[in-house]
């Protein structure tokens, strides 16, 4: 994790931790690396999601690029993965979101993409991070017809639901679907692309106001769509992040479907129909147990990464495979899209339910969860960064991990985009992890808290 980058682009609370200055200098400083990549006048695309501060950052960003002779196409309120397949379609050198994702409207990010799609390699994070905070090198000032220009993409939205509802070969007529956008990118996209698909739709979490983004809503407080869903008599939910690169589902009886169950029902399709590449799917270290016990049961092979995209989406380019995500709700469909995208996840689980002519709690039980425990303890930096090394901490999970055995397993690991560390146990008996959980949870407070 870099100084500036964490493993999710640049991320703090708005107008102090990531601030109009800084947000300007990123955009000097990637405006000056990207000429230097690409021999030319680079061309940048800005989307945000609708946190208030959106605007605010945006505007240092615009200042920043066309300062040192970028150009400028802007994107308005539109999901990340729309940022990472427009690019590539709009011919730009570079993409930018504005959003902080799942966080609450205070914190705000900004994330870079590649002319491909894909995020920004590590090495050219590094030489933006080495300008803004070393002054590594001299940023020109363009004067005259050098300044960069701003222009407006009138069809962002329509070109990228066109390109997810291109996604399925059938149509889901006849399906009454629950939507909770969590107040964010997904409000001005979700409705549009599944009622053009069909779909009976019923709209939660879709209003935003510029401070409500995930607040009690989304894919990060599914109680509101559990709630719908079984009122409505739904046949599903599903549910996004601010900026819509997750999704999580709820069967017709209100339960809740996460990445590793919709990861399953991906993989066994595609492996039934014969596009699950090497018959494989990438996965992280914090999938749960029965996931991999799934994947034994159907001769489906795993990989298992660090946890976030960047390190699945790595794993998939380098071994060829088209499925990865995580158990947060980000999956990747690498034929499809550079980046995790939750209305691609939604529309590929409706269009399995539409052909199927099941309800979801069926297809979901392909996999059963194991009992998890996942606790977050707030510490400091220095806290956070001592972990690896702590002996005291490790002697107490390698001993909790004695008495779990073969029928359970444990996680602890530092946040990369928040001040937490994270503690997971599985196992078979509840009661158990739960207290493996609180034991570690007070050894970590002890020593590093």
């Amino acid at each position: 994790m870099g100084r500036l980058f964490g493993t999710d682009g640049a991320r703090g609370i708005a107008n102090t931790e990531l601030n109009c200055e800084t947000s300007m200098q990123i955009g000097r400083a990637a405006a000056l690396v990207l000429s230097e990549a690409t021999h030319h006048r680079p061309k940048v695309l800005i989307g945000k999601d609708t946190r208030i501060s959106c605007d605010m950052l945006e505007a240092a960003l615009i200042a920043g690029l066309c300062s040192v002779g970028a150009d400028v196409m802007l994107l308005g309120v539109i999901p990340t993965p729309a940022v990472a397949y427009l690019v590539k379609k709009y011919n730009a050198d570079a993409g930018v979101m504005i959003s902080a994702s799942h966080n609450s409207c205070e914190y705000n990010g900004i994330k870079l993409f590649n002319s491909n799609g894909y995020k920004l390699p590590d090495k050219m994070e590094e030489q933006i991070e080495a300008i803004v905070l070393d002054n590594a090198e001299e940023i020109p000032v363009p004067t005259g017809g050098g300044v960069g220009r701003v222009s407006y993409a009138d069809t962002a939205v329509t070109d990228y639901i066109s390109h997810i509802r291109d996604s399925i070969d059938n149509r889901l007529d006849g399906l009454k679907i629950a939507v909770d956008c969590a107040n964010g990118s997904a409000s001005v996209t979700a409705k549009r692309l599944l009622a053009s698909l069909g779909a009976d739709v019923i709209m939660i979490s879709d209003n935003p106001n510029g401070i409500n983004i995930n607040d009690k809503c989304g894919s990060t407080h599914i109680e509101q769509l559990q709630k719908t869903v079984v009122d409505n008599k739904c046949h599903c939910g599903v549910a996004f992040d601010g900026d819509a690169d997750r999704c999580l589902a709820v069967d017709e009886k209100g339960n809740l479907i996460d990445g590793d169950k919709m990861i399953a029902m991906f993989s066994l399709d595609m492996k039934n129909n014969g596009s699950l590449s090497c018959d494989t799917a990438v996965v992280t270290v914090m999938s749960n147990l029965g996931f991999f016990r799934f994947a034994e049961k159907y001769n489906i092979a795993t990989k298992a990464t660090k946890v976030g995209d960047r390190y699945v989406l790595e794993e998939m380019i380098k071994g060829g495979y088209s499925l990865g995500g995580e158990q947060s709700g980000h999956i990747i469909f690498l034929d499809r899209a550079t980046t995790g995208d939750g209305q691609l996840s939604a529309v590929k689980l409706l269009s399995i339910l539409a052909k199927s002519g099941k309800n979801l709690s069926e297809l979901a039980s392909v996999m059963n969860t194991y009992p998890q425990v996942l606790k977050n303890i707030v510490v400091t930096s220095q806290g956070r960064s001592a972990l690896n090394d702590d002996k005291p901490v490790w002697d107490k999970i390698h001993e909790c991990e004695k008495v779990l055995g073969n029928d359970g397993r444990i996680l602890v690991r530092a946040s990369g985009t928040e001040p937490l560390i994270r503690v997971m146990v599985e196992g078979l008996d509840h009661e158990l992890i739960n207290k493996i959980a609180d034991d570690i949870v007070e050894t970590i407070k002890e020593r590093l808290g």
